[in-house]
């Protein structure tokens, strides 16, 4: 079985997009921009006060105009098992790099890596000066119809984590994820008319949507929607995300 040890979500930011994007990302959370890395200075962090990171940011080699993403790193002990183990359960890997890390796509065509990087300390919710919490916690995967039951057995597979669906929303199962891993996968059944490749967006939990999604607004997103347990906005760099009524604190553990 691989064991996932921590997640983190990085966004994939076109060039024309990637400063407004980490600027907002920055301010939304209140985490510090790491310098740039990469052979094309092309990877940043961002760096919660207290805690291990768990955001990355990517630009990405497009030029001009491009569409905003997001992929996750999966950190194991052994990126060479994890990844034989993976294409076993349906993935395709897109490529092996001499840095020590495997890029694969899900059975859907869902973009995430094998990573060997030891983390351990899941960073608090920030607590603004409104008196209320936030925190990304969450990466929704948004699935076709057509490849939504194999993506909830891949992914509880890969990550030995179960698959719990949500009594209210048929449309929606999540993995149980072990406390302390700083973010959870929802995985989402979208409308018969969405095709492959699976996509996904970030969420965040907050003990206060309405005050939470002001502050978001002020920052320069935009609502796209309000629902009875969350509000879909657009962030400057054009990408969508959640705010959910989750709660901030939960998973954490002790």
């Amino acid at each position: 079985m691989t064991t996932v040890s921590w997640v983190t979500a990085l966004l994939d930011l076109p060039p024309d997009v990637h400063e407004a994007g980490t600027r907002f990302w920055s301010a939304v959370t209140a985490y510090a921009v790491s310098p740039p890395r990469g052979d094309h200075a092309e990877f940043t962090t961002l760096l919660p006060p207290v805690g291990d990171p768990f955001l990355k940011i990517q630009r990405t080699g497009a030029t001009g105009p491009g569409r905003p993403g997001l992929h996750l790193d999966l950190h194991v002990a052994s990126v060479v098992d994890s990844a034989a183990r993976a294409e076993g359960l349906g993935a395709a890997v897109a490529e092996r790099s001499d840095d020590g890390f495997v890029v694969l796509r899900s059975p859907g065509g869902f973009v995430f890596c094998f990573v060997h990087e030891v983390l351990t300390r899941r960073p608090w919710p920030t607590r603004w000066p409104q008196q209320h919490e936030s925190v990304v916690d969450q990466v929704c995967l948004d699935i076709p119809p057509a490849a939504y039951d194999t993506e909830c057995v891949f992914w509880s597979q890969l990550t030995g984590w179960p698959v719990r669906r949500s009594v209210s929303r048929p449309e929606f199962r999540h993995l149980v994820r072990p406390d302390g891993i700083p973010i959870r996968l929802l995985l989402q059944r979208l409308g018969e008319a969405a095709t492959v490749p699976v996509t996904g967006h970030l969420d965040l939990a907050s003990d206060d949507r309405p005050t939470e999604v002001a502050r978001h607004e002020r920052l320069g997103a935009t609502v796209v929607a309000r629902h009875s347990g969350w509000t879909t906005l657009r962030d400057p760099a054009g990408a969508l995300y959640c705010v959910t009524d989750r709660d901030p604190r939960s998973g954490l553990g002790r």
